[in-house]
């Protein structure tokens, strides 16, 4: 059993907790997740690993609300235990050599992204932070980029905060203005993903995407996460999930990540009323 130690919401729908897993916190590196499940009949969950503490032994995830399972994780509090908690899973990304690399993050992709860009600073690489939501009550840990970022760069779609537009908007002007990058790595929407990597092969600038986002089971059994990457079958769980991103058919991805949307959608609802119900 893992205890949960902290829980912070960080905007309406998305959540930060903090669990104790000393033996995933030895061993856990940027880029890669955990699998988890709510409780003994619970679905496993694939969560991306937010940040680890080797010393205290706690792993921190970040999820948003969208099915019945994050639903049902949101309910718990602190000093609540969660039965199943393994990882780390997938290839931790690759940093070494890395001497400047702009980190392109979206919504709760956000997550994802911040240690990888917190672990590039700490081995003595400038870091470019630009993250985008869709407005200001979203944004999520954007105290947290600026500090591990040389220069940083906050969108909102609505223009509540920060700049207004998308995240391809400052990243294109730094590659037209000449600024050169080792690697953009980006993590967020498949849809912002693809423009991300639409605009970084314009200029030949190597771009890593994140496809975090499709994985369902986390094992490869279930072949939802399953995705093209130069004319070859992949599975983002097992075989990434991290990929040359001007290799990936977005189109393919974002076509499968809506199967199960009405699925979650519904399982979140049922979710809801079960623990009104118990209120009641």
């Amino acid at each position: 059993m893992y205890q949960i130690v902290s829980k912070t919401p960080l905007n309406p729908t998305v959540t930060k907790m903090e669990i104790l897993a000393p033996f995933v916190a030895k061993k856990a590196l940027p880029g890669q997740f955990i699998i988890l499940r709510v409780d003994e009949e619970g679905e496993r969950i694939p969560l991306t690993v937010a940040d680890y503490d080797r010393e205290k032994g706690t792993v921190t995830i970040i999820f948003q609300i969208v099915g019945g399972s994050t639903e049902a994780l949101n309910h718990k509090n602190v000093g609540d235990y969660i039965p199943d908690f393994v990882g780390p899973l997938g290839r931790p990304t690759h940093l070494d050599g890395l001497k400047k690399v702009c980190v392109v993050g979206g919504g709760v992709g956000c997550a994802i992204a911040l240690p990888v860009a917190k672990a590039l600073a700490a081995q003595g690489c400038e870091v470019t932070s630009i993250i985008g939501f869709r407005n200001k009550d979203l944004i999520i840990l954007e105290d947290e980029f600026k500090a591990c970022s040389k220069d940083f760069v906050l969108m909102t779609d609505d223009g509540s905060q920060g700049r207004q537009g998308n995240v391809c908007v400052p990243l294109v002007e730094k590659l037209a203005k000449g600024e050169i990058f080792d690697e953009v790595i980006t993590i967020g929407p498949l849809i912002m993903m693809k423009f991300v990597c639409a605009a970084t092969k314009e200029y030949g600038v190597k771009t890593i995407a994140s496809m975090n986002p499709i994985m369902i089971d986390g094992t490869g059994m279930c072949g939802g996460c399953r995705l093209t990457v130069g004319g070859e079958m992949k599975f983002a769980c097992v075989d990434g999930p991290e990929f040359d991103g001007h290799l990936i058919d977005f189109d393919e991805a974002m076509s499968r990540s809506r199967t199960y949307a009405d699925f979650e959608a519904h399982e979140r609802e049922e979710t809801c009323n079960l623990f009104k119900k118990e209120v009641q």
